[in-house]
């Protein structure tokens, strides 16, 4: 039976989240008059889509334009524009052929391709395998990106394993009934407290390397 491999973008292919999370921060900083820290700007807003992330913002009372947004991804083009690297050691698994893999990420369709780009791995990650949370009506920490993914590729979502490195992707990846496996070597995950947060969510499979994950993955496939 065939065995799917679901990947988050943003802190797993890439260690790109901090620079989205950064962005916003400084704006909502700047606009609002708070002194959040990033980790204040994680807790409420990681692994989300800009939908989402705003949509949160309102729930505590602060309005994002769109205007603000648009600024946002401004300088998130201008970050990718001087290029990004990807995670060490996902692309020999995304090479790997006789794993099926694909990846639904909380970004919009059109700056995750711009990030595919950027890291220079187009070849590996072909938009029929590419899902976004412009695709659905609710992102993470709801489940329907990956079970979007999961029916795109024709795979039942228990034989579907996701790899994530945040709470709201993980939140997703157990909601939509699927094997879940965290992914915390990039440096904003890196830590006791949030290794904590992820045992809580019930994760057992939690790894800091890439060379584990594809272990991990390549079992799984079998």
């Amino acid at each position: 039976m065939k065995k799917l491999i679901i990947w988050d973008f943003d802190g797993v292919i890439a260690d790109t989240e901090k620079l989205w999370l950064e962005t916003r921060l400084e704006l909502l900083n700047r606009d609002f008059g708070l002194r959040w820290n990033f980790d204040t700007i994680n807790k409420y807003c990681g692994g989300m889509s800009d939908k989402t992330k705003r949509e949160i913002l309102n729930k505590i009372g602060i309005i994002t334009s769109d205007d603000f947004w648009a600024e946002a991804l401004e300088k998130d083009i201008e970050k990718l524009n001087k290029g990004i690297k990807p995670v060490y050691g996902i692309v020999k698994i995304l090479k790997n052929k006789s794993l099926l893999q694909c990846v639904a990420t909380g970004g919009v369709l059109g700056k995750t391709l711009l990030k595919i780009k950027s890291a220079k791995i187009e070849k590996y990650i072909h938009t029929e395998r590419l899902f976004t949370a412009d695709m659905v009506t609710k992102g993470k920490p709801e489940p329907d990106l990956f079970l979007l993914a999961a029916q795109k590729m024709g795979v039942p979502p228990r034989n579907c394993v996701v790899v994530e490195d945040s709470i709201a992707g993980m939140t997703a990846g157990l909601q939509a009934g699927m094997n879940v496996v965290a992914f915390l070597g990039c440096e904003m995950n890196n830590n006791d407290e949030y290794i904590n947060r992820v045992k809580n969510l019930g994760i057992k499979n939690i790894f800091f390397k890439m060379k584990d994950v594809e272990r991990f993955l390549i079992n799984f496939s079998k």
